[in-house]
């Protein structure tokens, strides 16, 4: 949900983190551009004008587009060529975007642009930035992208309204794009020369949509961390298995990072066992917690790397290198990169909920689970208690999986097989926020169990951290003493879960342990 904050974030195409992108597109935060940015988009654009009054051939000043790069474009059109660009690639399909992923959108534009090499007037990017200052928010069909070149179909969606055409959100209600405008006291502007192309060619929305997902992630993994180490409590876990001394001979960050974080929350557990005092070890999903978990913790923070080089990036085409005298038709704009980063964003979270299902299981297994009550109901029989969570938590396990089948690996030819290889990145962008959604889901289940483990267990037996979770979790949901609707506990979890202060607070005690 977005709630308005009196903040700014500084746009100089350089800077710009994985914070910013979620401060602006869910806190709403305001932006502001660098003087030396505007300053530097404007020398640019003297030169794109040079360009025009010297008749040079440069594509996208002017020629067509794709396979009609060749063709001339005399001046007198450039203005009607600009309009029709963005009239026709408006090809968007399905639902529209989020506002919040529509924010991070435009953050993103008005920051590859502010770069310098896009030969954009600094008065349009200026409107971009009051737009997202002011809450007007252009609606983006979610479909629709080849992922090169670039974004082209969603981001035409964006340009439409800075037109005064296409629609828009303002103050929750969905408006002609125009209207909104109006309303916001903005007046739309008039593309000139390669005014149209420099707002649509670029990777921007699939950066947007992997940007929110990435940071969702990385607390995905520390919730992951946390369910663990309730369920292992429940279940007399074997506290050797997180032991420094295991992971410290192989010594992958994030595996490191999840067997410390357990260590921490389990500290003083009297539930957790030795090795041999009630068995030799656990199976996998608990003894393998670390190493499973810390591969997700390592795939996230490569892909935040690959995040934060392209939202930093200049991915138009053509270029305009104006101190040089040049102009270079290359392909910054193909979405490869992040591509093969959202599958690999994807297939970890995915593995995250994978491993989280079966400790589910563990939990409400009576072959399994250390003597609990079977399902975790006391009444078994009359009652279900947590069976068909554990169905639940398989189904979108299940549906994770295909889901994580690999965006990157398909193409499909397009404009005349001119473009003859694309990176289908925003699909992949799509699922992979799909994936932690549905993880989201399946942890709060492992939670749900694991509290209700604990309630049978004693709850005064747990550990310094996973007292201070239990707590948290019977402060929003109940102990479930007879068999009612589980779904509305899954959703209160869920999005507790992803509070901003919960994780704050959560992170506060954590540091405290020793």
């Amino acid at each position: 949900m977005l709630t308005t904050v009196e903040h700014t974030v500084r746009i100089n195409g350089s800077s710009l983190t994985l914070k910013d992108v979620v401060d602006v597109a869910r806190h709403g935060w305001k932006v502001e551009i660098d003087e030396g940015s505007m300053q530097v988009m404007q020398r640019t654009r003297e030169y794109v004008e040079k360009l025009l009054r010297e008749q040079r051939v440069v594509y996208g000043l002017t020629t067509g587009f794709g396979k009609f790069s060749d063709t001339f474009i005399p001046e007198e059109d450039a203005k009607v060529l600009q309009l029709n660009l963005i009239r026709s690639h408006a090809c968007g399909i399905g639902q529209p975007f989020a506002v919040e992923v529509v924010r991070a959108i435009m953050l993103l534009r008005i920051n590859a642009v502010a770069i310098g090499y896009s030969g954009i007037r600094p008065e349009v990017v200026s409107l971009m930035a009051e737009m997202l200052n002011r809450g007007v928010t252009p609606v983006i069909p979610e479909q629709g992208s080849l992922g090169a070149s670039g974004d082209l179909a969603p981001l035409s969606h964006l340009a439409l309204v800075i037109v005064g055409e296409g629609e828009a959100y303002f103050k929750g209600e969905r408006l002609p794009g125009g209207e909104a405008m109006k309303r916001a006291g903005l007046t739309p502007i008039v593309l000139e020369s390669k005014e149209g192309l420099a707002l649509i060619n670029g990777t921007q929305v699939m950066t947007a949509v992997g940007a929110l997902a990435c940071f969702d992630a990385e607390r995905l993994a520390d919730w992951a961390d946390n369910a663990v180490a309730l369920t292992a409590e429940a279940l007399y876990g074997v506290r050797d298995a997180f032991d420094d001394r295991t992971h410290a001979i192989r010594p992958h960050k994030g595996q490191r990072a999840s067997a410390a974080r357990i260590r921490r929350l389990v500290a003083g557990s009297q539930l957790m066992t030795n090795q041999g005092e009630r068995r030799v070890q656990d199976a996998y999903s608990l003894r393998c917690a670390p190493q499973v978990h810390g591969a997700s913790r390592d795939a996230i923070a490569y892909v935040r790397e690959k995040l934060e080089i392209e939202m930093n990036s200049a991915t138009d085409n053509p270029l305009i290198f104006a101190e040089e005298d040049r102009v270079i038709s290359g392909g910054n704009f193909h979405g490869q990169p992040i591509a093969l980063a959202m599958d690999h964003l994807a297939i970890g979270a995915a593995e995250l909920a994978n491993i989280a299902e079966r400790r589910i299981e563990r939990l409400v297994n009576p072959h399994l689970n250390e003597s609990l009550p079977p399902f975790l109901t006391a009444n078994g029989g009359v009652e279900s208690g947590f069976m068909i969570a554990q169905y639940a938590a398989a189904s979108v396990v299940s549906e994770n999986k295909s889901l994580a089948h690999p965006a990157s690996v398909d193409s499909i030819p397009s404009s005349g097989n001119q473009e003859d290889h694309v990176s289908m990145g925003t699909i992949g962008a799509r699922k992979a926020r799909q994936i932690v959604d549905n993880a989201y889901n399946v942890l709060a289940i492992e939670l749900l169990c694991g509290a209700q483990a604990a309630d049978f267990r004693n709850p005064a037996l747990l550990g310094e951290g996973t007292a201070w979770l239990y707590r948290q979790i019977r402060s929003n949901v109940s102990f479930v003493d007879r068999d009612r609707v589980l779904s509305g506990d899954f959703r209160t979890i869920a999005g507790w879960m992803k509070q901003v202060d919960s994780m704050i607070e959560l992170e506060q005690m954590i540091g405290q342990l020793n």
